[in-house]
């Protein structure tokens, strides 16, 4: 049995030699070696590079919620206003993240429209793989924002409830101190008719009471207004309590709405699509009669020629 010879060498020695007839320098020689080994790595497209800029976006904003999350939550690290425009920083990434989405959906739509034959049909599966894969890449960045802006209405609403729990304690405080200011007011109505009797009693000189009944209109006409205070302060916070309220309602609801408008559009694409499938499965139909009735003319007088064939042959035979 002979040995099977390595003739590798050989088969270099001859491509190289090859590549020299060719015009093929070393460095020319060794880039092309280089490159089937090493394969460049494939152009991205435009849908590719938008759906990793708004992933970088949404991971962006995810960052910057974990950042100011302590300090959007606890009230003694950052005041109100601070919390306001971490707030409406957080609106202004969720709009342009939502705007991008938009984008991406809207290209998908194009590029399924034009791919579509002059009959409304779809083109090689190729292309509906491309454009069904792209469709779940929209969808994944949609929830993914979702999760993202979930995250966000918990926060909110933590903050939402730390406001209503630091209205309600300052009502009943108000309340116990109109209760003490009655009181009050009860036994210093007491006290001067008792200063008075005893004064009456000690000092038998009554040019003080009309001083004393001025300080009594005083101290009167002052608790009335206390007590008024009290109550427009009580309703001011009552006040407080159910815009805080209705703001958090306010929100939830503009969550379910913006929920509920991308259903509707959803559903509103759908119902385009199925309109056009009607339109195209109208005009197969319209086709197919046309095809029947011409198909039905052509059997007619194919049956009347052979007919006359035949009475034609009888007779001359």
């Amino acid at each position: 049995m002979s040995k099977v010879r390595d003739r590798t060498e050989d088969f270099k020695d001859v491509a190289h030699r090859s590549a020299l007839s060719l015009g093929y320098d070393e460095s020319k020689t060794a880039a092309l070696l280089a490159s089937f080994i090493m394969h460049k790595p494939r152009q991205r497209s435009g849908f590719t590079k938008a759906a990793l800029k708004t992933l970088e976006s949404i991971g962006t904003l995810e960052q910057f919620l974990m950042k100011h999350k302590k300090d959007y939550v606890d009230l003694h690290r950052t005041t109100e206003q601070e919390r306001d425009s971490i707030e409406h920083e957080v609106t202004i990434f969720v709009k342009s993240c939502k705007e991008q989405i938009d984008v991406l959906r809207n290209s998908i739509n194009e590029e399924d429209a034009n791919s579509k034959g002059w009959l409304g049909l779809k083109g090689d599966n190729l292309n509906a793989d491309t454009i069904a894969h792209k469709h779940g890449v929209v969808l994944i960045l949609s929830e993914k924002l979702h999760s993202v802006t979930s995250q966000f209405d918990q926060l909110r609403a933590i903050r939402f409830q730390d406001a209503i729990n630091r209205v309600t304690p300052r009502r009943k405080r108000k309340n116990t101190t109109k209760s003490n200011a009655a009181e009050t007011s009860a036994s210093s109505s007491l006290d001067p008719n008792m200063k008075r009797d005893s004064e009456g009693l000690g000092d038998p000189d009554t040019q003080a009471a009309p001083i004393r009944v001025q300080e009594q209109l005083l101290d009167d006409e002052t608790r009335a207004l206390q007590v008024e205070l009290n109550s427009l302060l009580d309703s001011v916070q009552e006040t407080e309590t159910k815009m805080v309220e209705m703001s958090a309602l306010n929100h939830l609801m503009s969550t379910h709405v913006l929920q509920q408008a991308q259903q509707i559009e959803l559903l509103y694409e759908q119902a385009v699509e199925a309109t056009q499938n009607v339109e195209l499965g109208n005009k197969e139909l319209s086709q197919a009669i046309q095809r029947n009735s011409s198909s039905r003319t052509f059997l007619l007088l194919f049956l009347f020629v052979l007919t006359f064939s035949i009475l034609f042959l009888d007779w001359y035979s």
